[in-house]
């Protein structure tokens, strides 16, 4: 599980994002980069960090279901994924 503070600190990252994104479309629209240089750090899309929806888990992370890939094991291994058969892993 991840802590709380850092799933807080990528909650605050989104809300940022959101808030400036127009701005930010705006200032690259422009060539304005001394303005976007201004900007927030955290309201850049990039900072954001994919974590897994059920644990909060960074690493491992699953794009198409997103999840980790320990969660989607654990989860294919009970059969909650249809579709999705055990091999030898």
């Amino acid at each position: 599980m991840a802590k709380e503070s850092m799933k807080a600190r990528e909650v605050k990252r989104e809300k940022l994002a959101a808030k400036f994104a127009e701005k930010r479309e705006k200032l690259k629209a422009e060539g304005d980069y001394v303005g976007l240089s201004r900007l927030p750090r955290n309201s850049n899309p990039i900072r954001q960090h994919n974590r897994c929806k059920l644990t909060g888990r960074p690493k491992g992370y699953m794009r198409q279901f997103g999840i980790s890939r320990i969660t989607f094991r654990e989860m294919a291994s009970s059969g909650l994924i249809p579709g999705v058969k055990k091999a030898s892993w």
